[in-house]
């Protein structure tokens, strides 16, 4: 989810599905040989057959509720990032003088999907906290990814986005020339990262299984060469009703009549 280099990704899935092979309680399963890129992530979700993917706070629980099982969090080494509790990082043009939120009332801000719990409920409930203006933004423009709002930050068809604070670090490592051109101005209130999923069918010798290997690989000396390129620290197994912030930010904003950015 986060866009990182796919070739670490796909490094790091070899060593999990060594370690699942490897592991007793896994007899009899199979377990994929190599990672599948869905163009549709969103349908991915829901396949019955999911062993393990990477979701969004946001719809896990109000897309995917009852219709997945709960695996983890990985913990990560990036600014606004606080073992599994991230703040998404305000992004503008490092030559805007704005130096608040408030400063951006009836600008054009730029987000990736509106169920996005980094790029658009935790800026909505940020807004709807800090303002009575209502609307706050005079445009806003959806761009599909993290990537792109930066792009339309940089490109100045936006002029502000909230960036997922792990996509934002993989993006300036991708981009060293370009970092100067992008300032963060502000950030929002904490909420779990990215959910690791799995099918309801997943059984839970399976489903224990991945998290032993999950955690191994995230804490365990010998594989931090594979951490490192994904920026990954930790590994926790977290529960749904961690996640309850993300509703709680939606109520926020619903309960004040701001549905939408």
């Amino acid at each position: 989810m986060y866009f990182p280099p796919r070739d670490a990704v796909e490094a790091f899935w070899a060593a999990l599905a060594a370690l699942l092979r490897a592991d007793a309680n896994c007899a009899g399963y199979d377990i994929p040989e190599e990672l599948r890129w869905p163009d549709d992530t969103h349908a991915q979700w829901l396949e019955r057959d999911l062993l393990l993917s990477q979701a969004c706070g946001y719809p896990l629980v109000t897309l995917l509720k009852d219709k997945v099982q709960l695996v983890g969090t990985f913990a990560y080494e990036a600014a606004g990032v606080q073992g599994i509790y991230c703040r998404s990082q305000l992004i503008c043009r490092a030559g805007d003088a704005r130096q608040t939120l408030a400063e951006f009332a009836g600008s054009t801000v730029a987000y990736n999907d509106t169920i996005s719990q980094s790029g658009y409920n935790a800026l909505r409930a940020l807004v709807t906290a800090s303002t009575t203006q209502r609307p706050f933004f005079g445009k806003s423009l959806k761009t599909g990814a993290h990537y792109r709002s930066i792009e339309a930050v940089l490109n100045s068809d936006a002029d502000m986005a909230a960036i997922d604070a792990v996509s934002l670090a993989h993006w300036q490592r991708s981009n060293p020339e370009r970092q100067a051109q992008l300032r963060v101005f502000g950030q929002t209130q904490p909420y779990p990262g990215l959910p690791l999923i799995s099918a309801l069918q997943t059984p839970p010798a399976l489903l224990e299984a991945m998290r032993r290997g999950l955690h191994t690989l995230a804490h365990d000396a010998a594989y931090a060469a594979l951490r490192a390129p994904l920026l990954i620290s930790g590994f926790s197994v977290t529960r749904w009703d961690d996640y309850q912030e993300c509703v709680a930010m939606q109520e926020q904003a619903f309960s004040l009549g701001v549905r939408e950015l």
